[in-house]
């Protein structure tokens, strides 16, 4: 039966995903039943917009997907799939009928030609080759439009898109007779990457065609190379090898298709999709900048001997200003001609115009004759930055057609060699918080979509620079995050898969209660020191030092914890469980928002190995990542998956709101939550804190200087 859950995932989700964009222009390549880019079943070798993220939902006959697709770059697509099926053949001959499954598995789509007018866009394509081999099939397809509404889609499959009409395998002649066979699989754990049954066995012929019958009508008629070999005869009846389709866009990003398959079954594909790129409602909704204040030609220049203005007129009317902009002013000292102000910026993916706009603001104070000023963006009691701007450039450029890129080049930014003083009076800062909360559990071995809505208090108090307290409690209204019956069988300590039992027990229930100092030893040098309830399943001590130089896509952190794990009820007592756990850490910046973090060390079950991930972080501060961690833990010890394996998402919700803050919504899909390669979370880690004022993200963020 269709999954109402699934379905009521994407029901909540088509508010933000459908949002205002441009019309599809000629033939338009949507997402087939598997959530790739295809036809119907099959697929074809054009792509989606870059970086677009869609939610694709499939149904037919005991048979429901539910699939994560990331645009990844322009040509490369992934895909992560959680299938419903019921009533499916064993994994081997003679094996007993299989009532009813979940199916975790992970796709790539890359297209390595563009279609032009003498040649067809060509792609090539993996599908489950993580998860259990149940989908596992390769593919090589090229389609080309034929018509300016028509085009057509031809390809040869592998493993199970090469079971329709098989013929031997194409690569034998040039490869050699090995790839006649078709190796199957190693071991049942899971999640191996079988790369041995890459492209081999025998191969099949695919193809289809696509009528653009209206700027919102879309007719597709496919050969499927799919005899669905676990479902037929059982699941359903599979009588001809042919599906045919129609598609109606509701709406630019969402998609309803309904489908004849096989010659015998009726099928619904719904997909809703949204770009990170376009943010619903056109943008950010912020309050109106300020504007450049200019000197007039014969202004009288005044001299001013150095002094602290903190409680004077000119640091309350500044204060009172950026306050209007939601920015939070530390302190200003004006020094001859020169004029330093520490401030409190937004957010991180706003630094560029919190920056300029706290220019802005001080070009409308300051007397005439302060012609230099030196801006200090300070967060968590650090300072990673000065930016030191001439009043003159900010009057010359304010309507300039590069005003951007000329303030940003005019513009001096530095290291600061040591701490920017501050007034006694600017401490203690509290800052309370209230509000609800939505916490989302998706795809796990026993539930498509589990969720708890409450309420949560918190609060920083801030009573000495660096030294932050921070309490966050969540009381549950509803939800059913503490309904899995699943009880842990792990061999490992039980770190993370006694998950059931924390969401069941924990409720009201303490999710941070810690303190933290923040310190810079010296240039490009942080520290931190945190204690308390560090997250739901752990306290105890963590430190951390990073090395982030100003202008290098290169940082380095070490980072060591001594924890113990919290009772179930998340309150204030301990498990007899302890660990010292920790890791060392590389951070690279790439080109077009590309991250990688390479981590290494010891895990709360005590294994040590790896973790490597690779993010796509967008400049409003959307992200979308994969991560993958190996330890010395075995396959067989770890248990169902292998490894530990998912996909991250991070949302900020400026981009939905549209107005400043700090927050932001992260969930982690994983194919199965378990102990192996388990990290430690910790609040206000150094990179995150420190990054978006340093070098390339600085710059990155640059063209919001006159917003």
């Amino acid at each position: 039966m269709l999954d109402i859950q699934a379905v009521a995932l994407a029901a909540i989700l088509s508010g933000v995903c459908a949002l205002p964009a441009a019309g599809e222009p000629g033939i338009a390549t949507t997402y087939n039943t598997y959530g790739y880019p295809g036809l119907i079943d099959m697929p074809s070798a054009h792509s989606r917009p870059d970086a677009e993220l869609a939610l694709n939902v499939s149904h037919f006959r005991n048979t429901t997907r539910t699939t994560l697709t990331f645009q990844i770059t322009p040509r490369l697509s992934g895909s992560f799939r959680y299938s419903n099926l019921y009533e499916l053949k064993g994994p081997s001959p003679g094996a007993p009928v299989r009532d009813f499954i979940y199916d975790r598995s992970f796709s790539l789509h890359y297209r390595f030609l563009d279609e032009t007018r003498r040649r067809p866009a060509v792609a090539v394509g993996l599908n489950d080759f993580f998860g259990t081999g149940i989908y596992q099939s390769e593919y090589l397809v090229a389609s080309k439009t034929v018509h300016p509404s028509v085009r057509v889609t031809g390809g040869i499959g592998w493993g199970r898109l090469g079971s329709a009409g098989s013929f031997r395998n194409l690569l034998s002649y040039v490869l050699g007779s090995r790839m006649d066979t078709r190796p199957g699989r190693l071991g049942d754990e899971g999640s191996k990457l079988e790369a041995q049954n890459w492209f081999r066995g025998p191969a099949a012929l695919f193809g289809g065609v696509e009528w653009q019958a209206s700027d919102r009508l879309k007719l597709t008629a496919e050969y499927s190379s799919d005899v669905y070999p676990q479902e037929d005869g059982i699941a359903f009846e599979r009588r001809i090898p042919v599906n045919m389709g129609a598609t109606y866009r509701l709406r630019p990003g969402a998609h309803l298709s309904l489908n004849y398959l096989h010659g015998s079954e009726l099928g619904v594909n719904l997909s809703l999709a949204l770009n990170p790129k376009d943010p619903p409602n056109g943008g950010a909704r912020d309050k109106a900048p300020p504007p450049v204040v200019a000197r007039t030609p014969d202004a009288a220049q005044l001299g001013w001997a150095p002094k602290d203005v903190k409680g004077d007129d000119l640091s309350e009317r500044a204060t009172r200003a950026l306050a209007a902009i939601d920015l939070e002013l530390h302190s200003l000292r004006i020094t001859g001609d020169t004029a330093r102000v520490v401030f409190r910026g937004t957010s991180r993916t706003r630094s560029g115009q919190d920056i300029g706009r706290t220019a802005r603001v001080l070009t409308g104070i300051l007397p005439p004759a302060i012609e230099t000023f030196e801006i200090v963006p300070m967060v968590s009691g650090l300072t990673p930055t000065q930016v030191t701007l001439n009043r003159s450039d900010l009057e010359a450029l304010e309507y300039e057609f590069d005003s951007s890129w000329s303030s940003y080049a005019r513009a001096r930014i530095d290291s600061l060699e040591r701490v920017v003083p501050l007034p006694t009076d600017t401490y203690p800062i509290f800052r309370p918080g209230f509000g609800p909360y939505l916490q989302p559990a998706l795809f796990d071995p026993d539930e498509p979509v589990r969720l708890d809505f409450g309420i949560e208090a918190r609060a920083t108090l801030e009573p000495a620079r660096g030294l932050i307290f921070r309490g966050a409690v969540r009381k549950r209204l509803v939800g059913n995050l503490d309904g899995s019956t699943r009880p842990s069988d792990s061999v490992l300590p039980h770190v993370r898969s006694d998950f059931a039992l924390y969401d069941r027990e924990g409720d009201p229930a303490i999710i941070e209660l810690t303190g933290a100092q923040y310190f810079q030893p010296s240039r490009d040098l942080y520290g931190r020191v945190t204690l308390g309830y560090l997250e739901p399943m752990f306290g105890g001590l963590s430190a951390e030092l990073l090395w982030k130089p100003l202008n290098s896509r290169f940082g380095f952190g070490v980072e060591l914890n001594y924890v113990r794990q919290r009772d179930f009820n998340q309150l204030f007592g301990f498990r007899d469980y302890r660990v010292p756990t920790g890791h060392a850490t590389g951070y690279w910046q790439f080109d077009n928002g590309y991250h990688l973090r390479v981590d290494a060390g010891r895990y709360l079950a005590g294994d040590w190995g790896t973790t490597i991930a690779l993010d796509r972080e967008f400049k409003n501060g959307w992200k979308v990542g994969a991560f993958a961690t190996f330890t010395n833990v075995s396959a067989s010890e770890f248990g169902e998956g292998s490894f530990d394996k998912g996909i991250v998402v991070t949302i900020p919700i400026d981009w939905i709101s549209g107005e400043p803050t700090r927050d932001d919504f992260t969930t982690v899909l994983r194919p199965v939550q378990r102990d192996g390669g388990a990290r430690l979370e910790v609040a206000g880690r150094l990179y995150e804190t420190v990054r978006g004022l340093r070098g390339r993200d600085l710059q990155n963020n640059w063209g919001r200087f006159w917003r």
